[in-house]
Parts: structure tokens; C-alpha cells; sequence
């Protein structure tokens, strides 16, 4: 661990995954790679080539991208950074967009100023961008993770580029198992991590509650809050649900993202929030309950990968019912019990693409770790070698890693060859 005690090495993962972005993460990341590559131009970009995996261009074709007037896709994503977004900014990059820089975007888009070719690569997070303003061309490249900037050129000459061993690396997260998860929470002084998880609370909360109040998409979560039975389990999919269908639907509040994607944050918290808020749960336990569900969502998130056909909707949801779990009291056993019992139930959900039934599957997610949930605490849990479940909830973790990641592969370049088909994005299979 490089002399870094635990408990700082798990201080610095959340540090570094859980932060706030406006929006689906994937155009937000291209608008910020734009922004990044336009400081590098003398003037407005003439035209911009952005050349994007299947999974980048899966998550960016069907979201709203917030403070854009309800544009779509990869082209306005790619342009309103480069117009108007401020890289300073963070995942948060758009919220320096104005309206004239709206206007140049449309002009810019309808003269046909930005091209989408598909990028084929193992790396299943990576697109290239290049801009030029008629006298001076820039590019940028990303890899892996969302605002993981690994080369930036102008006029063909690098100004930067990292080395192929350092481009994936983040704080280690190879002391991450359910058993130190649970230690970290359990002893790490509460005013540690009190700062990090009020943002959570506040940022996802506060959407949450514009989901339920608003009207966006098939406004899901609504629909749950009034037409299921009232109880705490309804309340906590309804507000999930809302806030994903509002992030979705270009809402321009930010929320606090759990291993790149905000949907995973929304799922990972909300359920827990609402929890804690309805069984008079003290606060300090929620906190720790929080950190409890962010690190094991992210250590689920590490065996499969940033992006993949397995929805982190699962995992997230997975990780937030084993918190509450943990936040009632449960052992050890008992909350891999819970990690178990979902993983047995509803392992297999794909992965499509962001877009508004994302809220859906957050929901339906949810229900299901609820159950196993509440399995666990009745000492109830399915046997080893039940399908794909082992001997331990760690193995399990680290079967169902390995299915998202390499299993299913294929299945993810099937999924995106079928968005494609019948569109005009076509042309970029």
C-alpha cells in the first residue's frame, strides 16, 4: 500500500469516484475532452471528428445533454464543449454553456461541422477527438475512465501523452474486499467522510426529489410513488427512479457519480437515504452505511469495468441493500448473504445504453436486493454453486466480474450492432 495506512487508501477512492457531474457522463466527457482540445485552437473549431467506441457511442445516442436546450447525441455533446464548456469544470463542464454558444452549436451542427466514425477498440471507454479551426488542428485522447486525458497533440506534435502503463491508474484498489469494506465503515472516525456524504445526500436527494415533482420521461417514479402499495420499499424505488429518469431527461442538477456513472451514485444512495430517513436512523450510521454501499459498489464496478453489457444499475442497487443490511445491524454473513441472494436473482440485466428505462431498471434492481435483503436477515440465503453463486460472496463478486467483463463481450457489440441498425448511425458499424 506504499506506507498509505487503509483507511487513507479508502478515504482516496471516494475521493476519486465520488464526484459530481451534470448529466449522463459519457457526453459529458466528450464535452469535456472537446473543451479541453479547443484551448488549444486560436479560434472556433470549423470542423471536429470524434471517433468513439461501441459503448460511448452506445450511452451518448438516446440522453438528453443538460443546459443544451434538449439536444442529443454525440455531435451537439462533442460541440457544446468546444463551444462553450469550461474544462475547469470538471464532469460539470457544461455548466458554463450560454445561449449564443447554444446558437452556434445549432448553426454548427446543421452546416454538418461534426462527424462520428466508430472507433473499434478493446478498450470499451475511448474515443479520439480532433478539431480544427481551417489553420490549426487539435486532438485529444481519452481512455478508460471519464476525464482520463491520456494524449493531447497540436498540429500533429504531442504536447503530452502518457505512458501505456500509467493510463489506467487510480488510488489501488486492491485492499477492497466485503470484509475491509465493512471494517473501513465500521472504524473510520465519522467527520472523515462526513464532508463527502453530505454532498451525496444533498446533490442526489435534492434530484431525487425534482424527479418526483417534475415531468421527465414517462415520470417513472411518480408512477411508483402513487400506484404501489405505500412502504418504505416503494418509497425507495419511486425516488431512485425519479432521480435517474430526471438525469436522463437533460435535468441540469448535478449528482455525486459512483465509478463514472451517476446512475450507479443515484442507486447506490438514494435507496439508502430514504431508508435511513423513514427507521429514524442516526445520521452517523448513515454516513457510515453510505461509505459502506460506495466502496462495495465500486469494487464490484472494478472486476467488470467502467462500461460493459452488464448494467451497473445491478451492482449498485446490489451494493445499497447490503448497506442497509449492514446499517441495521446485520453480521458479516448476513450481508453476504445479501450480496449472494441478489446475485443469484438478477445477475444477467444488459446493459442497452443510457436513456430513461435506465430509471426502470434502477427500480426493478432495487426491489430485488430488497428481497435478498430481507432473506439475509431472516438467515435465508441461496446455496453455493445455485447457478453462478461460490463458496463466498468475494468469489461470487469476482465470478459476476468476469461474466460483465470478458463473458460478455460479444454480447455487448451484438447490442450495439442492433441500436445501430435500423438509424442512421448505421454507417458507423
Amino acid at each position: 500500500m506504499n506506507n498509505i495506512s487503509r483507511e487513507d487508501l479508502f478515504l482516496a477512492i471516494l475521493k476519486e469516484e465520488l464526484i459530481p457531474a451534470m448529466g449522463c457522463t459519457e457526453p459529458i466527457a466528450l464535452a469535456y475532452a472537446a473543451a479541453r482540445a479547443r484551448k488549444l485552437l486560436s479560434s472556433a473549431p470549423t470542423a471536429i471528428l470524434a471517433r468513439c467506441s461501441g459503448n460511448i457511442i452506445k450511452n451518448v445516442r438516446c440522453v438528453s445533454i443538460p443546459n443544451s436546450g434538449g439536444m442529443i447525441g454525440i455531435e451537439p455533446a462533442v460541440a457544446l464543449g468546444a463551444f462553450g464548456g469550461d474544462d475547469s469544470l470538471g464532469m460539470e463542464v457544461l455548466e458554463a454553456v450560454r445561449a449564443q454558444d447554444r446558437t452556434a452549436v445549432s448553426a454548427f451542427l446543421e452546416a454538418g461541422g461534426c462527424r462520428v466514425e466508430y472507433l473499434p477498440s478493446d478498450i470499451p471507454l475511448h474515443f479520439i477527438l480532433e478539431l480544427t479551426d481551417g489553420r490549426d488542428t487539435a486532438s485529444v485522447e481519452v481512455r478508460h475512465s471519464h476525464m482520463n486525458v491520456v494524449a493531447l497533440s497540436r498540429n500533429g506534435e504531442d504536447i503530452f501523452r502518457l505512458p501505456e502503463e500509467a493510463q489506467g491508474a487510480g488510488a489501488d484498489r486492491s485492499e477492497l474486499n466485503i470484509g475491509s469494506i465493512k471494517e473501513f465503515a465500521d472504524t473510520v472516525p465519522a467527520e472523515r467522510i462526513k464532508p463527502l456524504f453530505d454532498k451525496q445526500i444533498r446533490y442526489n436527494m435534492d434530484i431525487a426529489y425534482e424527479g418526483i415533482s417534475g415531468d421527465y420521461g414517462l415520470n417513472i417514479g411518480r408512477m411508483i410513488r402513487s400506484s404501489y402499495p405505500d412502504g418504505v420499499v416503494t418509497r425507495m424505488k419511486a425516488y431512485a427512479a425519479a432521480a435517474s429518469e430526471a438525469r436522463m431527461s437533460g435535468c441540469d442538477m448535478p449528482v455525486i457519480i459512483n465509478s463514472g456513472s451517476g446512475n450507479q451514485g443515484i442507486a447506490s444512495s438514494v435507496p439508502v437515504v430514504i431508508y435511513a430517513r423513514e427507521k429514524d436512523i442516526p445520521q452517523e450510521r448513515l454516513y457510515r452505511a453510505l461509505a459502506f454501499s460506495a466502496l462495495l459498489t465500486i469494487h464490484q464496478k472494478d472486476h467488470i469495468g467502467k462500461l460493459s453489457a452488464f448494467c451497473g444499475a445491478v451492482s449498485a442497487s446490489c451494493a445499497a441493500c447490503a448497506a442497509i443490511t449492514y446499517m441495521v445491524g446485520g453480521s458479516l454473513r448476513q450481508i453476504k448473504a445479501t450480496i449472494d441472494n441478489t446475485l443469484a436473482n438478477i445477475p444477467g440485466i444488459l446493459c442497452d445504453g443510457a436513456k430513461i428505462s435506465s430509471a426502470a431498471k434502477i427500480a426493478s434492481s432495487i426491489d430485488a436486493a430488497m428481497m435478498a435483503h430481507f432473506l439475509a436477515m431472516q438467515e435465508k440465503a441461496y446455496h453455493a454453486y445455485t447457478g453462478i453463486l461460490k463458496e463466498e460472496a468475494e468469489e461470487t463478486i469476482s465470478c459476476v466480474g468476469y461474466i460483465g467483463k470478458i463473458g460478455m463481450r460479444e454480447t455487448d457489440r451484438e447490442i450495439v450492432k442492433l441500436m445501430l441498425e435500423d438509424r442512421h448511425e448505421t454507417a458507423l458499424r
